[in-house]
């Protein structure tokens, strides 16, 4: 074992099956030192309960019904709205998406739908392919497997509310790689004498033809993982978020209930292994099996479809390269693990992050030269901003006075720690999301100007980065309380400089 101040690495296999997240001897005596609590698990007897939270968000019970319905039912409506069958490669009105000249036959054919659905539920999606259910199923014990058995460093999160904190394992990054080599390296091939004659890629274009029932089987993953996260929540001394203790059932199952749900006193902590892991890696593969049956279909694949894959994969790596930031984020330090993360993770972050290169596999994208590198160079605008702020942000709280920080401007606060008001974070205070959106608006841009559909992303995720930016500030109201007057002062735009 090597020890050093932030990390820890250990290199035996049966360790990182079976390492537990108590503290090392080493390192407990470093946090004591520092007046700092150890990493060790938390007992049931010294694990403060929170008291009932008194105030609901996106809209309390009723909101969370809408959500736990609705959303499931926005997945299939994406694909069901927008067909990919075409009659000999011509869109009819019975296939065509909605744009504006179409608009009012795609609604009457929509609501006829609807209405037959109704009197007879024959549209209805029902239970998923057995191969589906396993492969969703395979596919979360694969991401499993590899977050224990590949090497990683070991980092403490941030400071729970009984003074500890809990290690994390990081090996997100590895893990990326590891599952795209087996994906189209690690399928075994053998002769018709059954002795092994190479390794080949998966068939995972299959997810093409099988999309729905894939949707329906990571739909009733998430479920099944919220029940047992809700009733697992009921044990004594399980530490609670703030946000998922009112006593009503629907709410808390659908926000969350407790903070850091982990398998028995190991490292393997479900929330932030469903965080990225199945969502985003699987979001990576669906992409590449679309372009894969683009070029079955077509005998090639498009640019636009390249440039998505290309600039989506971009934003995956990132993610998992930068995987310690995670830590401090609201998902992991404040909202608790029930539907709304788990659904979101397992369902809707890799069938809807999809919708562009599904699209495209049956529809024109851009095809201009000057189009396609106007958005190209959008998209790599969009990932300066995001990467140089969220880079700013982390160098900034690994070490203030390093070099690299020397010109940054900052607001003490009461609570001992700084607020940055110059740099990215000089020009708004939430730039990062705008950087975020301006990638997801370009994506959407490759799909061209035929139906909104393929927009869908830009439109929920601006909603979703202003409804975050309204918890945030709620949030640090609470937290910074006049400092944070203070700071909204000194930098008075939310996300466009001088606009908004």
């Amino acid at each position: 074992r090597q020890h050093d101040k932030s990390t820890v690495r250990v290199g035996s296999v049966q360790h990182f099956l079976f390492e537990r997240s108590y503290c090392y001897p080493s390192r407990c005596k470093e946090d004591q030192d520092q007046g700092t609590p150890s990493s060790r698990t938390m007992t049931h007897r010294d694990m403060p309960r929170l008291p009932r939270t008194t105030h609901y968000e996106f809209g309390g019970p009723l909101g969370a019904i809408g959500i736990i319905v609705g959303l499931p039912a926005v997945i299939y409506a994406l694909y069901s709205i927008c067909p990919n069958a075409a009659v000999n490669g011509v869109e009819t009105d019975a296939t065509a998406c909605p744009n504006l000249a179409n608009f009012n036959t795609v609604l009457d054919r929509e609501l006829s739908k609807a209405t037959s659905c109704y009197e007879d539920g024959e549209c209805l999606p029902g239970l998923p392919s057995r191969d589906a259910f396993m492969v969703v199923l395979v596919w979360l014990a694969f991401q499993a497997l590899l977050e224990r058995v590949l090497p990683g460093e070991y980092v403490a999160g941030t400071k729970l509310r009984n003074g500890e904190r809990l290690y994390y394992k990081l090996n997100g990054f590895l893990a990326f790689w590891v599952s795209l080599l087996v994906l189209f390296l690690g399928n075994p091939k053998f002769d018709a004498h059954g002795r092994l004659s190479g390794l080949g890629r998966f068939n995972i274009e299959w997810a093409f033809d099988n999309f729905q029932d894939l949707i329906t089987a990571s739909i009733l993953v998430s479920f099944g993982l919220s029940i047992g996260l809700h009733w697992a929540s009921f044990r004594p001394g399980a530490m609670l978020a703030e946000g998922g203790n009112t006593g009503n059932a629907i709410y808390d199952f659908f926000i969350g209930r407790e903070l850091n749900p982990r398998i028995g006193s190991t490292t393997f902590d479900l929330k932030f292994f469903c965080e990225l892991r199945p969502g985003l890696i699987g979001w990576t593969v669906l992409n590449a099996a679309f372009a894969i049956e683009e070029y079955n279909r077509h005998g090639s694949v498009s640019w636009a479809m390249l440039l998505v894959n290309l600039f989506q994969g971009l934003y995956v790596c990132d993610a998992f390269y930068y995987e310690k930031a995670l830590l401090t984020t609201m998902d992991i330090t404040t909202d608790g693990f029930g539907f709304m993360l788990a659904f979101g993770d397992l369902s809707w972050v890799p069938f809807t992050y999809s919708l562009q290169a599904h699209y495209l596999v049956t529809h024109t994208g851009l095809t201009s030269t000057p189009w396609l590198v106007a958005v190209a160079l959008l998209n790599l605008l969009g990932y300066r901003i995001f990467r140089g702020a969220n880079g700013e942000k982390d160098a900034f709280r690994t070490d203030p006075h390093a070099k690299a920080c020397e010109h940054l401007q900052y607001i003490d606060t009461a609570r001992g720690t700084r607020l940055i008001t110059s740099g990215w974070w000089g020009l708004a205070r939430k730039i990062n999301y705008t950087g975020d959106w301006v990638m997801g608006l370009a994506w959407c841009l490759f799909t061209g100007f035929d139906t909104i559909i393929p927009y869908f992303y830009a439109i929920y995720f601006a909603v979703l980065l202003v409804h975050r930016a309204l918890r945030d500030d709620e949030m640090c109201v609470r937290k910074y309380g006049k400092d944070w007057d203070r700071y909204k002062s000194a930098v008075p735009y939310i996300f466009i400089p001088g606009v908004f």
